[in-house]
């Protein structure tokens, strides 16, 4: 039966975010998606039981096992009659479940879902195809996390090579880019401070040889960022060489131009 009610978000929380091979870098995207889970619950006072079906997106799935979403419910202690699914999207996997677990309980088919998206880059494994054996020759490993979740399959081409492409196409300069990070860091930071990240955060348990430590802050967050130390750092995806001779090409036509012009 159809369900011509409306459907609401009752709870909601998130780890914080940890910078590449950083604190949370030896745990599994399922682990941190466990951990969330059961704290949704809790907020919303849900029993385990209660759960219709868990949807959570993740795209670096490789060495992670079987049904990702399935481990992260299990041990956020949900029955194993509840069904679980993963969703790849890419960076849109997560939004996704959440239109996914609307459609699931206006269809009538759910009353509860639990929907989310869960990631570890820092584990996503190195691989090599081995299966039929080398026969001659090196074989070249394969980063999973940069061939399934940051290059076009189709053209072959970095998510970062993409970006600075439409920076030539609509003519953003370096300073412009470097004053929307600045603001980024800045607001981040000044939010961090004010403690405006808190409630939404979940702490993550670790285990350590000198106890158990607990993440509860964004680590990413660059505090202090400055104009100067951003105009520091090198262009990732081009060689600068490049851009040097993209400038000069462009100047000289500049010149060229109006020179052009005065003779006329």
């Amino acid at each position: 039966m159809v369900n011509t009610g409306d459907v609401f978000i009752v709870s909601a929380a998130r780890t914080a975010i940890g910078s590449f091979n950083g604190t949370l870098s030896k745990l599994k995207a399922s682990e941190l998606g466990g951990v969330v889970i059961k704290e949704v619950l809790n907020r919303a006072n849900v029993g385990n039981e209660d759960i219709d079906e868990v949807i959570i997106g993740q795209t670096l799935t490789s060495g992670q096992g079987q049904n990702p979403s399935r481990q992260a419910a299990l041990q956020a202690g949900l029955p194993i009659s509840v069904p679980a699914y993963n969703i790849n999207m890419l960076c849109g996997s997560g939004l996704k479940t959440v239109a996914l677990g609307y459609q699931s309980i206006r269809c009538g088919d759910s009353k509860i879902v639990i929907s989310g998206g869960q990631e570890s880059m820092s584990l996503a494994p190195h691989a090599i195809y081995l299966r039929n054996g080398i026969k001659m020759g090196s074989g070249a490993m394969l980063d999973t996390m940069l061939h399934d979740g940051l290059t076009d399959a189709m053209h072959n081409i970095h998510m970062g090579v993409t970006a600075e492409n439409l920076v030539k196409q609509y003519e953003i300069s370096r300073h412009e880019q470097d004053e929307f990070a600045l603001r980024s860091q800045n607001l981040a930071e000044n939010a961090q401070k004010a403690g405006y990240f808190e409630e939404e955060i979940v702490p993550v348990e670790i285990k350590t040889r000198a106890g158990v430590q607990i993440f509860n802050k964004d680590e990413y967050i660059k505090a202090g960022t400055t104009i100067e130390s951003l105009k520091k750092l090198k262009p990732c995806f081009i060689d600068v060489s490049q851009i040097i001779q993209s400038l000069i090409f462009k100047n000289l036509s500049v010149l060229y131009s109006n020179f052009f012009r005065m003779e006329q």
